[in-house]
Parts: C-alpha cells; sequence; structure tokens
C-alpha cells in the first residue's frame, strides 16, 4: 500500500505562551536561491554554452527531453552548489532553481522533471571523442582544452586591463596528488604522496585557470608540460603578440626539456633547483655569515648569492643559479632557483622573495579546486570519463571565478574562496512562486550578506546588459497579494525572457492544458 504522508504538525516546546508547530507543508522551497547569481555570470561570459558547444549530440532530436546545453549546465551548475555526485539529481531535478538555471520550467513528457537525473548525466560523463551505437554524445577534447584559455584572455584582457594585453603575465604549473579507492584505470602507486592516485597537472595566471590536465601517478611531476605550454603560449600569443610570458614552477619542473623549449620559444621562467653537495659547497661563506647575523640578532638571517650554474651532465649549458643561504632554529636552511631573468631585470633578492615564493599562493588554487568544487571525485572507471568530471569542476571553478571577479570587487568577499561566497551567497533559503508574469523567489530578509548580494545581482545585471521584464500582452490570472508589493530597485531573481522559453509553466502545480507547450 502507498504510504500516506502526515500532514499533522509537529509541536515543540512553548515559546513565550506560544505553541512551536512544525510542518512538511511549505510548497515549493529551495535552498540553492542565491544560485540565481550563477546564471547572471554564466550569461556574461557564456561558459555553460560555449562549453556546450564541444561536444556533439548524435541522438534523435524529436526523442531528445534534456538537451546538451542543459546537461552541461546541470553539472557546472551543480559542482559550483557543492553537489559533487551523480546521485544528488535525482533529487536535485525537482528543485525550481536547477530548473531556472536550466531555462526550463516543466519536461515535455508527463513522468519528467525539469532537468536530468542520474542516469541521463551518467550516459554525458561517459561520452566518447566520437559517438557510436550505444554513445550518442561525444565531446572534443581540444575544444574544451581551449576554452579554458578564451575565457581567461577575455577576463583578464578584457576586464582588468581595459581591453589591453597586459605587458607581462606570470603562468604558475603544479603538479598534485588526486587520490583514488577503486580500480579506476591509470591507478598507480605514488611513493612520495604515500597513497594510489592520479597527478593532474594544473596551469594557473594568478586566479584564472588554464589548463587540467588528468595523469596517471607513475610519470614525471612535469611529464607532458612542454605540450600543454605549447598549445597554451600560441592561444596567448596570437591574441597577446608583444606580452611577456614568465613560468613559476617548482623544483619538479626543473628540466632539461622545459628549460631549452622556453628558451627557444622567448618564454623566461623560474624555477625551485633541487639542493646538492655541490650547490650548498657553493654558498659556505654565505652560510656562515647569515649563522653570524642570526646569532648576533637573535632572529632567522638570510644571504643572497647569484652565480652561473651547470650540472655534470643533464644540463646542456650554463645558467643563472640564486641561492637564499639561510639560518633559522640553530640550522641552515638553504634554497635555491634557477632562471633565465637576466640580474639587471630581476636582483636576486627580490627574484626569489617577491617572484618566486609568489607561487605559493597556487597552492589555494588547488584547494580551492579539488577542496571547495571536488575537482578530485575521479571516480568513474575510466580515464576519459575522469578527464570529462575534472573538465567540468574546473569550469565550475571559472564560474565562480567570473562572480567574484564581475560582481563581488571591492566587497568583504572580494578575496573570498569558493566555499566561502558559495556558504554566504549560493546557499540562501527562499520560496519559490510561480505565476503566468513571473518567478518570484522569497529569501528571507534576515540574510546577513545581502548588500553583498544586491551588489553583485547589479553588476552582473550591467554586464548582460539586462532589460526588465515586459509586461504580459494580457492578464490570465489574478495576481496575488505578493506580486502587488513594491519592487526593491536591485530585484532579485529576475530572469530575462531569452533564458527562459518556458516562464508560462508552473514548477510547484500541474498546469492546465491551456499553458502545456504543445510538442514540437
Amino acid at each position: 500500500m502507498p504510504t500516506e504522508c502526515n500532514l499533522d504538525p509537529f509541536e515543540f516546546a512553548r515559546v513565550e505562551g506560544r505553541k512551536v508547530v512544525a510542518g512538511f507543508d511549505g510548497g515549493a522551497l529551495t535552498s540553492d536561491a542565491g544560485a540565481l547569481l550563477l546564471g547572471a555570470t554564466d550569461r556574461a561570459i557564456n561558459l555553460v554554452g560555449r562549453l556546450a558547444d564541444c561536444f556533439q549530440d548524435a541522438r534523435k532530436a524529436e526523442l531528445v527531453e534534456h538537451e546538451v546545453a542543459t546537461l552541461v549546465g546541470q553539472r557546472v551548475f551543480a559542482m559550483a552548489l557543492g553537489y559533487e555526485d551523480l546521485n544528488d539529481h535525482d533529487e536535485l531535478r525537482h528543485d525550481p532553481v536547477m530548473a531556472i538555471l536550466a531555462g526550463k520550467l516543466a519536461a515535455r513528457r508527463e513522468a519528467c522533471a525539469p532537468v536530468a537525473g542520474k542516469s541521463t548525466l551518467n550516459r554525458l560523463e561517459l561520452s566518447k571523442p566520437q559517438s557510436g551505437r550505444y554513445h550518442k554524445i561525444s565531446h572534443d577534447g581540444a575544444a574544451i582544452e581551449a576554452l579554458f584559455v578564451d575565457l581567461f584572455l577575455e577576463a583578464h584582457g578584457g576586464e582588468a586591463h581595459g581591453g589591453r594585453a597586459p605587458k607581462e603575465i606570470i603562468l604558475d604549473l603544479d603538479a598534485t596528488d588526486d587520490p583514488i579507492h577503486g580500480d579506476q584505470e591509470g591507478r598507480f602507486f605514488h611513493g612520495y604522496y604515500g597513497n594510489y592516485c592520479y597527478l593532474p597537472l594544473y596551469i594557473f595566471c594568478g586566479r584564472h585557470l588554464l589548463a587540467a590536465k588528468l595523469r596517471r601517478s607513475n610519470i614525471d611531476a612535469a611529464a607532458g608540460a612542454v605540450e600543454e605550454l605549447e598549445r597554451i603560449v600560441a592561444q596567448i600569443r596570437a591574441a597577446w603578440p608583444r606580452t611577456r610570458i614568465l613560468l613559476r614552477a617548482d623544483s619538479g619542473f626543473c628540466r632539461e626539456a622545459l628549460m631549452v623549449w622556453c628558451e627557444q620559444n622567448r618564454v623566461d621562467y623560474v624555477f625551485g633547483l633541487a639542493k646538492n653537495a655541490r650547490l650548498i659547497a657553493n654558498i659556505q661563506t654565505e652560510l656562515a655569515q647569515a649563522e653570524q647575523d642570526a646569532k648576533a640578532s637573535g632572529k632567522p638571517a638570510r644571504r643572497f648569492k647569484d652565480f652561473l650554474w651547470t650540472t655534470l651532465d643533464s644540463w646542456s649549458r650554463r645558467r643563472r643559479v640564486v641561492a637564499k643561504a639561510e639560518w633559522t632554529h640553530g640550522e641552515a636552511n638553504p634554497r635555491f632557483i634557477v632562471t633565465s631573468l637576466r640580474p639587471d631585470r630581476a636582483p636576486m633578492r627580490d627574484l626569489y622573495e617577491q617572484v618566486y615564493c609568489a607561487r605559493g599562493e597556487m597552492e589555494n588554487r588547488l584547494k580551492e579546486c579539488q577542496g571547495d568544487l571536488f575537482a578530485d571525485r575521479t571516480s568513474a572507471a575510466t580515464m576519459r570519463a575522469n578527464q570529462l568530471r575534472l573538465w567540468f569542476a574546473s569550469m565550475a571553478y571559472v564560474l565562480i571565478c567570473a562572480l567574484r571577479r564581475i560582481g563581488l570587487k571591492h566587497t568583504r568577499l572580494a578575496e573570498a574562496t569558493c566555499g566561502t561566497i558559495r556558504l554566504r551567497l549560493l546557499k540562501i533559503g527562499a520560496r519559490v512562486t510561480v505565476s503566468v508574469r513571473r518567478i518570484k523567489l522569497a529569501m528571507t530578509s534576515a540574510h546577513p550578506w545581502r548588500d553583498e548580494w544586491a551588489l553583485a545581482h547589479a553588476r552582473l545585471s550591467r554586464a548582460v546588459g539586462a532589460q526588465p521584464l515586459p509586461p504580459p500582452p494580457f492578464p490570465t490570472t489574478e495576481p496575488n497579494a505578493s506580486d502587488l508589493q513594491p519592487r526593491p530597485a536591485s530585484r532579485p531573481g529576475a530572469i530575462p525572457a531569452s533564458a527562459n522559453p518556458r516562464s508560462q509553466s508552473a514548477s510547484s502545480r500541474k498546469p492546465s492544458n491551456h499553458h502545456k507547450r504543445k510538442p514540437a
């Protein structure tokens, strides 16, 4: 027998003589009302549309309920909102905000939800480079990789520099572990990290993500870096031919092949250099001076030395090396970097302290990608599917970064992490009311970050050139009392008609036949 829901209220202890009751009768509610900002951000940079263009759909159009753009957007928006598992979408497909973000409030088929469930999204993630009998959706990996750089060029060159190309950019490279706990393809044990993992390669320019390449872990940290940089640098120089490019990475990328490529392609570099006995012997005088300074002051002391250096057999030429001879906590702490920059352009102390040490900020970007946006959720069986998951998570990172850059500049959240932005601006509870004339999300009046939310909405509206919704040609229903209230100047939740082709359907109740969309 079907289970009958108990609609009787749940009673709790009285407060000041009043009953406290609760019940599951609130109607259409959502915990992600702030995600409307993600939809506005997407319209500002057209991320989902261009990402969907990287897929080919060989399904029969007349049988398709959820288009590729809906599937791609659903996956990216969900990761940005903190839903990393495909299983989450069996509930999310009924969420009114996900339907609004998809621009689709009702499905054509009676038994379907407005957006897809886990099985349909799983077929998207299992797509192959070429469509086949059992895999109708395919994707172009090269186009997805190029899209990251296109979005960077538009954001970095357009807004940050008034439309002019920057004089110099710094590209940070790093590899990190992506632990895996199953029998995934490409599974290997990594001795340094002490677990079975993948070893993805990330390339950033400041906060902008340019590449996220999934790799097996039984390889060198710098493996494939030259190929990735060839592609990225060529794409950047096609747009900014006069911009100087500097590569920055730790000693795991100090490889002859990478340094030779940089020297042959007018790309500067500063890499960490692993210490050895020969290098330490070359700075004994500076270490002794640093020790004397530390004992005299009672504080850590450091000296620097600039010299030309070559290895016994792995380097093809001598290169500039800067050494930091530091004495701290009663012992020596020498460090070395190798660079192509000339001393007159980069003095040794500034090069180490101001340029090289700043690469540590990239660790925070990796934490955002993997900790906040689940880039390490690579539990699919094949590396191809896991690479696609990594790209979806990376696009969610790019989307939130665009929200922060466009909507939150000079606010308390201007430097906030993706997880903080999600918690304070996106995870907002609201009641959703759908009428023929509009869709209203009534959020709490006491939200502590409402000012930042309203400012982000205003800025994003300007970015997309949003216009007020035109009035309906004739009233089809009587407005309720909430519809007659005056609208605030920065009314959240306004949906351009172009993004909501099914605005006359209801999500909280079954629409009448008069308002149903006729099948094509």
